[in-house]
């Protein structure tokens, strides 16, 4: 078993050993050029890790004193402790023990604000702090995630190799950049996460429709998106819904799928994703439905209270099986494309609000491996951004334009369908409403504008002549310039 070192032998350190910090310590230390000091509140799991991988060459560390001892300047350490008041404990401990120039790294699933505030503060005491997102789950913090983190240039010459080491490789490409300053690497996290909830919402949608229209079984279902994910679907969420309907529950026989309750959990940063989006004023309408879809299903009281309303229903009848799961194809296809388009409408929004130099072309790069939305047509997105940096829109991309046509006619027949059916699909229905407000020449935004004069006196614009005006809608009802009522 390792001892703990009498001098700096370490070059990076790991704060929290559950299921992630664990991990990432084996990575870290199976890379070449890395020697790995731990350290964990309970010495239990520290002398766990330690015992079960001798092979690691780990340096064990009992109190915050040691492990500071044991690395290496820039001391750099890497926090995998629970969000919120555990984060800034750590933090607390180790600023008293580092020194300036040394590097925290945070890499957990933080709200980037909070990452924001931390940088500030550690940032004074001349320490770096760094917010890292960190996706992949179990398996690739072990094997090699997708990493995003912020924080300053200094910290990233440290930690470029560290990371780079580590990080899942796509295309020869380890998947890690430096995204920008401060918070940018949470943000960006966040937003992966609020995109995974729709990617996952939206397969589940078109599972349900085949099974309850194509009347498919698990098992056939599967097949189906093991199909899929040999096209421009292939992604690592496809790939592994497949596996969970072939799933057979060992006590019941039944597929597994039918013995799981139907109520589905969260962790909070799809939420972030749409709260952060509203005061963006960016719509990310797909991911908003995922998340109260969610919301939804867990309310088991509401919805056996309204399991006897009526549904005003027509049957869905399919007359050509295989025509009907092309059609579920395209519109999955299209809609994720509304998801991801969403996504990075609030990247660049964010972006702007932080001043963060975020580059979206390496974003989808980097999202190429190691992550849960990992996908075959992340690359046409870097290919996007590649060839106009300034895109308005990502939908307004020729690749995701001319793919998004020749999907519409079966995207509307099946948000068309499940609507007459009584079948729920609001990530389908709400892609499809987003895409055509956005293609619209005229909203009813107009009238908006008029009731909202009418009852509080917000004042509007003109098509036809500049200024502000609002309109006297009580007796002549005369229009003013907004100027004339100050």
């Amino acid at each position: 078993m390792t001892s703990t070192a009498p001098s700096p032998v370490a070059n990076i350190g790991v704060v929290g050993l559950a299921v992630m910090g664990s991990n990432l310590a084996r990575n870290l230390a199976s890379r070449e050029g890395n020697t790995v000091a731990v350290y964990n509140r309970s010495w239990e799991k520290t002398e766990t890790l330690i015992t079960e991988h001798p092979e690691a060459g780990f340096v064990a560390t009992k109190d915050y004193t040691e492990f500071a001892a044991a690395l290496q300047k820039p001391r750099t350490a890497l926090i995998m402790v629970q969000a919120g008041r555990g984060t800034d404990a750590v933090i607390d401990e180790l600023v008293q023990v580092f020194e300036p120039g040394d590097i925290i790294v945070d890499g957990g699933n933080a709200l980037f604000a909070d990452t924001i505030r931390r940088e500030a503060a550690v940032r004074a005491t001349g320490i770096n702090f760094v917010g890292a997102g960190i996706s992949g789950g179990e398996e690739g913090a072990l094997n090699g995630p997708s990493i995003m983190p912020g924080g300053s240039a200094e910290a990233w010459v440290t930690l470029k190799p560290i990371l780079e080491s580590i990080a899942a490789v796509a295309e020869g490409e380890p998947c890690v950049t430096h995204v920008g300053t401060d918070g940018a690497g949470h943000f960006v996290k966040m937003i992966h996460n609020g995109i995974e909830y729709a990617d996952m919402q939206l397969i589940a949608e078109g599972y349900d429709l085949l099974r309850r229209v194509g009347g498919l079984t698990p098992a056939e279902i599967a097949d189906v998106f093991a199909e899929w994910n040999t096209g421009e679907l292939e992604s690592y969420l496809i790939e592994i819904t497949a596996e969970v309907l072939r799933q057979v529950d060992a006590t019941t026989g039944k597929p597994l799928v039918d013995v799981i309750l139907d109520q589905a959990g969260a962790k909070g940063t799809g939420a972030w994703t749409v709260q952060t989006a509203l005061d963006l004023g960016v719509p990310v309408s797909g991911i908003a439905e995922a998340v109260f879809a969610r919301s939804l299903s867990s309310n088991p009281t509401q919805r056996a209270a309204a399991a006897s309303l009526p549904a005003g229903a027509e049957e869905w009848q399919v007359a050509d099986r295989d025509a009907f799961i092309e059609d579920v194809r395209r519109a999955l296809y299209a809609s994720k494309i509304i998801a991801y388009s969403q996504g990075f409408d609030a990247i660049v929004a964010g972006a702007q609000q932080y001043e963060w130099d975020i580059k979206k072309g390496e974003i989808a790069r980097i999202w190429r491996a190691g992550c849960i939305i990992r996908a075959r047509f992340l690359n046409h997105i870097t290919e996007a951004y590649a060839s106009d940096p300034d895109l308005v829109a990502l939908i307004t991309a020729p690749y995701f334009a001319d793919a998004v046509a020749s999907a519409l006619p079966a995207w509307r027949r099946v948000v068309a369908g499940s609507a007459l059916a009584g079948i729920p699909a609001p990530a389908f229905a709400s892609s499809l409403a987003y895409y055509d407000g956005l293609r619209a020449e005229r909203l009813p935004a107009a009238l908006v504008q008029g009731q909202r004069d009418f009852f509080g006196a917000h004042t509007y614009k003109r098509v036809d002549r500049e200024g502000t005006f609002h309109t006297l809608w009580s007796g002549d009802r005369s229009e003013i310039s907004a100027e004339d009522t100050h």
